[in-house]
């Protein structure tokens, strides 16, 4: 079995942060979040964030934006109509039914596309629209976490990542693939 993250591996780019500009045209009050959000966005390309800091920083966004006249899975749909050209078909290429899709977008966002992801098998950030919150941040240790919980000790025989972000997922992989440009290049275990 492969699995595969989504954020500059599937997708060019960082969904999530795409989501969040989508939003600013449909709701005007996330803009006083830009700068939080770019800086938050650095961040996590360097990893400099800490988890729990990410997850208390897009809790403080999800809150502020969503008034409750749309739910997310409201405003993902149009948001993809224009953006899966975004998603590397030579990765998508390698994707078969029994693979895993692990990811820190929410589950919301990937729900929409799951015809182009070619698996059922999504795992990812989970969100009480009601809460206007995360209840499970799919991030760093926590994607072992929830992929234990679901697969229990079955192989990956190989993962597809970013990001050292990934750390965690890359430790129980018998093999690693560093994707750059929807190009997969093996890591060797030493480079682990």
């Amino acid at each position: 079995m492969k699995v595969f993250d989504f954020d500059n591996t599937i997708y060019r780019g960082e969904s999530g942060l795409h989501f969040a500009f989508y939003m600013i045209k449909h709701n005007k009050k996330i803009i006083r979040y830009i700068p939080k959000i770019l800086v938050t966005a650095v961040k996590y390309e360097l990893c400099w964030v800490s988890k729990e800091k990410l997850e208390s920083i897009i809790n403080s966004i999800f809150a502020g934006v969503l008034d409750g006249t749309e739910s997310p899975e409201e405003l993902a749909a149009p948001f993809w109509e224009k953006r899966t050209d975004r998603l590397h078909q030579n990765i998508l290429s390698l994707i078969e039914p029994e693979d895993v899709i692990i990811s820190a977008s929410p589950v919301f966002l990937l729900d929409c596309i799951r015809e182009y992801l070619k698996t059922d098998h999504i795992i990812g950030t989970e969100m009480d629209v009601g809460a206007k919150k995360i209840t499970w941040f799919n991030f760093g240790d926590n994607k072992v976490k929830r992929y234990t919980e679901q697969y229990g000790d079955r192989k990956i025989d190989a993962f597809y990542t970013d990001s050292y972000n990934d750390k965690a997922m890359m430790e129980i992989a018998e093999e690693v693939y560093i994707v750059k440009k929807g190009v997969p290049m093996k890591l060797t275990k030493r480079s682990k």
